[in-house]
């Protein structure tokens, strides 16, 4: 069991940057994948990046690639995105999530089976 606790969600003009946090508890978090997924009400929940468990290799969704960096600090048991160059779309409940590295597309979200209650980050026009 991996317990998630996101931070670091708010206002932001666009264009500006935000950066989101993940702190992980329970079983070694160095052993699984981790990703974030985006929410608005009313759509399904929209995949944004993901990292390997070893933090080698990243993946990005097209919307926020080149704007969006992924990274993790297994010693810390911590996950980050950092969201520069922030668009009105990009708003969204943020979600952190972790599952087992021997799944299949990092992709999707039935691949994950840990996640946290979310982060709100609003970017205002």
């Amino acid at each position: 069991q991996v317990q998630l606790v996101e931070s670091g969600g708010g206002l932001v003009q666009a264009g500006g940057s935000l950066r989101l946090s993940c702190a992980a508890s329970g079983r070694a978090f160095s052993a699984y994948r981790m990703g974030w997924f985006r929410q608005v009400p009313g759509k399904e929940r929209e995949f944004v990046a993901a990292i390997s468990w070893g933090g080698r290799n990243t993946y990005y969704a097209d919307s926020v690639k080149g704007r969006f960096t992924i990274s993790r600090d297994n010693a810390k048991n911590t996950g980050d995105l950092q969201m520069d160059s922030l668009k009105p779309e990009d708003t969204a409940v943020y979600y952190c999530t972790a599952g087992p590295t021997s799944r299949g597309s990092y992709y999707s979200s039935r691949e994950y089976d840990y996640w946290g209650q979310g982060t709100q980050v609003t970017v205002s026009s």
